[in-house]
């Protein structure tokens, strides 16, 4: 029989292990409606993001669809071998880089510039007002986008095409020619989701303390000194954030885009990888040879986000990892 004293002489903390042990069973009943939520999330990850990992084994086959994957001919880097040795890489990493770097270097600071602009309006109701125009492109599709482009740029009666043939002396068809391009690439992505991308910093921006605002009011800052020496110091880490996640996605260029406004006669200057990975795979059926193109985009930019993650530290901000 265990009496009294050898009761007293448990360790401590003995009693409460088991409920311890509980305690995620009791968390996730409690929070069950929370993990609901999560529900459709973690679905979209698993069977768009990780279930594809299974058959990117093509990549090192020379899958043939009758074979399957596990019947298919294991080829080893072949594929990868055969793409960096052909003479359409250069141009593609090229075209890709361009347009990968106009988007980093023009739409993602004028993302920042936009949200410290409204973030400056005191008025609510122009502020909303603003915030709400600037987001609507966003819910366009990139269909809907490249033919109000075609609309606008239209060879004759397009506003903007008679606008640029004025102003650059030019009658040239801006929607065929490879100069026009990129910049028509820009305008469509600045258009498009400048205003969607001002959110997080509008979140962090709301995180900024006002006292330090009120300081430098009494000490005689004026507004943009205020912006220069308090609010841009203030959203940084976020800025150093998204700036290693856009840095790993700098060969995905979007393939909706590109491939909409890409023709015969702009082919040289549109063709990036994104659509090169279809036009192989889908249209000339070389799936193990177009799958080795899209993983070596993603070994790429897993590189890119440790490269840069990794510098960002190394200048004292703040990583993703």
């Amino acid at each position: 029989m265990t009496t009294a004293l050898e009761v007293d002489r448990e360790p401590p903390g003995a009693r409460q292990r088991t409920p311890a042990r509980r305690r995620p069973i009791r968390d996730i009943v409690r929070y069950r409606w929370l993990f609901f939520l999560m529900l459709p999330g973690i679905l979209y990850f698993v069977l768009f993001r990780f279930w594809p990992m299974y058959g990117a084994r093509i990549a090192f086959k020379n899958y043939i669809p009758f074979l399957g994957i596990d019947g298919s001919e294991w080829v080893g880097l072949a594929h990868f071998q055969e793409f960096l040795s052909n003479p359409d890489f250069p141009r593609l990493l090229q075209n890709t880089l361009i347009v990968a770097a106009l988007s980093l270097f023009i739409a993602f600071p004028l993302t920042i510039v936009l949200a410290l602009l409204l973030n400056e309006l005191r008025l609510q109701v122009l502020k909303r007002t603003v915030q709400t125009l600037v987001y609507i492109p966003h819910f366009l599709s990139w269909t809907v986008v490249v033919s109000i482009t075609a609309l606008l740029f239209a060879i004759g009666n397009g506003p903007l095409w008679t606008f640029f043939g004025w102003l650059l002396g030019t009658d040239a068809n801006m929607l065929a020619d490879p100069d026009w391009f990129r910049p028509l690439i820009v305008m469509q992505e600045v258009w498009k989701n400048t205003g969607w991308g001002t959110i997080i910093f509008l979140a962090a921006l709301a995180g900024v303390d006002q006292e330090q605002y009120e300081a430098a009011v009494i000490d005689g800052a004026g507004r943009w000194q205020r912006v220069w020496h308090i609010t841009i110091p203030s959203i940084l880490p976020t800025i150093v954030v998204l700036l290693i996640l856009q840095t790993g996605q700098i060969l995905n260029t979007g393939f909706e885009q590109i491939y909409l406004m890409s023709n015969s006669l702009n082919r040289t200057v549109a063709d990036v990888f994104d659509t090169y990975v279809y036009f192989a795979g889908i249209e000339q059926g070389a799936y193990s040879y177009s799958t080795a193109v899209g993983l070596f985009k993603a070994i790429v930019g897993l590189v890119l986000i440790f490269g840069t993650n990794w510098l960002a530290k190394r200048f004292n901000q703040q990583g993703i990892f």
